[in-house]
C-alpha cells in the first residue's frame, strides 16, 4: 500500500521559514517524480513545485520562485519543500504527490498527472 505522509506544517509569521517533508512508502521512490501542491480555502489545488526522479530537474510556480526550494533524498524516500520568506498568501494545505510518468516538467504541473497523493499538512502564515 502506497503512503505519502507530509509533515512540517504549522503557524509562522510573515517572513519566516518552514520545511515540509513527505515520506513515501510502498513504492520504489527513485522511480517517481514528486510534486508539491497547495490548496487554500475556496480555491482549486495549485502547483507549487516538482522534482524529477533523480533530482536533476526542478520546476517552481512563478508565485514561489526565489522563495521555495524542492529537493529529495532517495536514500530516505523523502521529498522536501524549503519555504523561505513566507507570505500570508502562502497559507494553504500543502500536499505532496508522486508520478510514475517520465515527462517534461510542464507535465507535472497538472494534478491529474499524479498517481498518489498525501493527506496534506496545514501551513498558516500570519501577517
Amino acid at each position: 500500500q502506497v503512503q505519502l505522509v507530509e509533515s512540517g506544517g504549522g503557524l509562522v509569521q510573515a517572513g519566516g521559514s518552514l520545511r515540509l517533508s513527505c515520506a513515501a512508502s510502498g513504492l520504489t521512490f527513485r522511480r517517481y517524480a514528486m510534486g508539491w501542491f497547495r490548496q487554500a480555502p475556496g480555491k482549486e489545488r495549485e502547483f507549487v513545485a516538482s522534482i524529477s526522479w533523480n533530482g536533476a530537474i526542478t520546476d517552481n510556480a512563478d508565485s514561489v520562485k526565489g522563495r521555495f526550494t524542492i529537493s529529495r533524498d532517495n536514500a530516505k524516500n523523502t521529498v522536501y519543500l524549503q519555504m523561505n520568506n513566507l507570505k500570508p498568501e502562502d497559507t494553504a494545505v500543502y500536499y505532496c504527490a508522486a508520478s510514475q510518468a517520465m515527462a517534461a516538467s510542464i507535465y507535472y504541473r497538472e494534478t491529474d498527472n499524479y498517481d498518489y497523493w498525501g493527506q496534506g499538512t496545514q501551513v498558516t502564515v500570519s501577517s
